[in-house]
């Protein structure tokens, strides 16, 4: 089922502590935030999901770490913890809420080989910087999707994401695809919105 924007009504906020033993490998984190990148991602969407993010379990540290991509830094990891405490630019508490969520495709693909794949993918692509020039084609593939128009090809990813593209382009390593309308740019929206995503808890942001 696709994920309401009345979720983050009605699911009541649990604890870390109360949700991680259900957290498993390439869950996603739908956050609805209200920092200013945040809000230009919902102002090109017009939906409350501004930010996705996959979750992926680190165990000889017994720890959960986040594979995202965010402005400024480009791709990166870092712990659970710290995702749902503060946003990317160091403001606490988070300027939001966060929701875990699985994709039914993903969970159908689960097990050691599927799992490689998508750290591999996701892990080849931390610590790339963006340059001035890809933050650009950042904006101008949000401002295609805030119109509606397809975007040119020499605009498009290729080393640098959104964070949806990243989290799609993860997601396509095990040959799960986020169904989008090819306009713009794949959203955090479009991940709410697969009828394969269903949402499981809302975490307490701190």
């Amino acid at each position: 089922m696709a994920i309401d924007e009345d979720v983050l009504r009605t699911l009541k906020p649990e604890p870390l502590s109360a949700i991680a033993r259900r957290v498993r490998d390439g869950d996603i984190l739908l956050c609805s935030g209200n920092d200013p990148f945040s809000r230009l991602i919902g102002w090109a969407t017009r939906s409350p999901w501004t930010h996705v993010a996959l979750a992926y379990r680190w165990a000889p540290l017994h720890r959960i770490m986040v594979f995202e991509s965010v402005q400024r830094l480009g791709v990166r990891t870092v712990t659970l913890e710290r995702f749902i405490s503060q946003s990317s630019t160091g403001q606490k508490p988070y300027p939001g809420k966060i929701i875990l969520a699985r994709h039914e495709d993903y969970a159908g693909a689960s097990g050691d080989a599927a799992m490689r794949r998508l750290a591999d993918f996701a892990v080849d692509r931390f610590g790339d910087p963006f340059a001035p020039i890809e933050i650009l084609k950042i904006a101008a593939r949000i401002a295609f999707g805030r119109t509606g128009r397809v975007t040119p090809k020499f605009l498009q990813p290729q080393n640098e994401f959104i964070c949806s593209e990243y989290a799609a382009r993860c997601y396509e390593a095990i040959g799960v695809e986020i169904p989008w309308d090819q306009r713009g740019f794949i959203a955090p929206a479009d991940f709410a919105n697969d009828p394969k995503t269903k949402a499981l808890a809302q975490f307490q942001t701190r």
